[in-house]
């Protein structure tokens, strides 16, 4: 009997990605299926290489050696060209908002809009208030990033990564530097745009409470591999002791403090 996994088709699959930096090998040989609709979460201790797997898929940071499919279609050695219709598809939430200083809160918003779409101003302040609303910021579409706290910045980082309505949504740390309301906050927000947007989203973090709360698989990314995939409960219960010592949070086993 087939399993769930092998009757779903993959929205990305990720097969035997390689990156090093330096001589320091980051991915040795990552294999990820991520299907759609679903919220997975890829957890890891600080340096794993998290952040550069999804640069990759992406297409902001290209592999020495793998595939990406994202639906289908290979998109490593796409011509810039090419893989900006691809990035088109995405959206994504950058570690700390990486909102621009010197554009108001709407014009932050907007941003892909104007690239990707050449709307006027009139329409794309338009869609940025919507999705400012939708993430509970009405009103402060004409402040400046200074004048915002760091739970609201979040927010309208992430109202930016939704301005396109892509159909996939990529998170690099979504939580972090939040206190554990405005994290559990972020963490609403996140399952909220998955319901009313319908999109497939890939969340990297090392919050195993987000991770819990949030995901409908969880991968374990350790020395540049995926060493484990499963639903939350899956994880909690799962036997390897790479896994439990990490979510556990103990000093002591398989994992190295060096």
């Amino acid at each position: 009997m087939k399993t769930m996994e092998q009757k779903r088709h993959p929205k990305i699959r990720v097969v035997g990605l390689m990156k090093s930096f330096g001589g320091k090998q980051v991915l040795r040989g990552v294999d990820l299926d991520v299907f759609e609709g679903e919220t997975l979460v890829i957890l890891g201790g600080s340096g794993s290489g998290k952040t550069v797997l999804i640069k990759c898929i992406i297409g902001l940071i290209d592999p020495d050696a793998g595939e990406i499919y994202v639906k289908d279609r290979e998109i490593t050695g796409l011509g810039e060209k090419e893989m900006n219709e691809v990035r088109k598809r995405f959206g994504m939430l950058f570690q700390g908002a990486a909102l621009f200083d010197s554009m108001t809160v709407w014009e932050n918003v907007g941003f892909g809009l104007r690239s990707q779409r050449r709307l006027r101003d009139a329409e794309i302040r338009r869609i940025a208030k919507e999705k400012l609303e939708l993430l509970g910021l009405k009103g402060v579409e004409e402040r400046m990033p200074v004048e915002l706290s760091g739970g609201m910045k979040k927010r309208v980082g992430l109202a930016r990564a939704i301005a396109t309505e892509p159909e996939i949504l990529l998170y690099d740390e979504p939580t972090t530097g939040l206190d554990p309301i405005l994290a559990d906050a972020i963490n609403d927000l996140i399952m909220k745009t998955k319901e009313k947007l319908t999109v497939t989203s890939i969340v990297i973090t090392h919050d195993l409470r987000s991770a819990y709360k949030i995901a409908d698989r969880i991968a374990m990314l350790y020395q540049g591999k995926i060493i484990e995939v499963g639903s939350p409960a899956e994880i909690q219960n799962s036997g390897n002791p790479i896994v439990q010592q990490f979510i556990q949070g103990r000093s002591e086993g398989p994992i190295s403090l060096l």
